[in-house]
């Protein structure tokens, strides 16, 4: 399988899809640890079994078409380059919304999406860094496009594209047009 639409010359060339996992950020971290990981290489899902939030919490991906990737990228690049890099991803995230979808979320930092005042999604970004040098990042993403059904213990603090506005969103087209965007800046921040 690949992502259609992609003009990148690394971000998400290598791809794999799952339609269930544990965790798309596990499984980035365990192909590393395997040393069968390239440079760029994307994983994304419909379903998360324990999909990986900020602070050790899960993020829930218990229903299809939702937006779940995780991506590594090579560095080799001191730790103050990638300052702000997790708020220039919202960023991107916010303003896909906004010109192919023109839905307005907000983003709340340091990695959160909002709708409304709810959650809808979020960014893990963690690196290997090696005497103040960063190796490489492993950056989650998760949002809720599509989620309908939301447990008693997050229904008043999350919600989805799906439930305000009412609208469906591809997740792999999604994903390419982020790859796109992102990979951009990246190349910018490493040069």
């Amino acid at each position: 399988m690949q992502l259609e639409n992609l003009n990148c010359n690394f971000l998400g060339k290598t791809f794999s899809f799952y339609e269930e996992i544990d965790s798309t950020q596990d499984e980035i971290w365990r192909l590393i640890k395997k040393n069968e990981i390239e440079n760029g290489q994307l994983v994304a899902t419909n379903i998360q079994t324990n999909g990986k939030g900020t602070h050790g919490r899960t993020w829930h991906t218990d229903e299809v078409n939702n937006v779940a990737f995780s991506f590594y990228i090579e560095m080799n690049t001191n730790v103050e380059v990638l300052e702000g890099i997790t708020y220039e991803i919202a960023e991107i995230l916010v303003n896909i919304f906004k010109a192919k979808y023109n839905v307005q979320i907000k983003i709340k930092e340091p990695n959160d999406l909002v709708c409304n005042g709810k959650k809808i999604g979020g960014i893990l970004t963690e690196a290997k860094i090696l005497a103040n040098q960063v190796k490489y990042l492993v950056i989650g993403i998760g949002i809720n496009t599509n989620k309908l059904y939301f447990s008693d213990d997050i229904k008043d603090i999350a919600t989805s594209i799906k439930k305000e506005f009412n609208i469906e969103i591809n997740s792999l087209e999604f994903i390419s047009e982020f790859c796109n965007k992102f990979e951009k800046i990246i190349q910018k921040r490493s040069e």
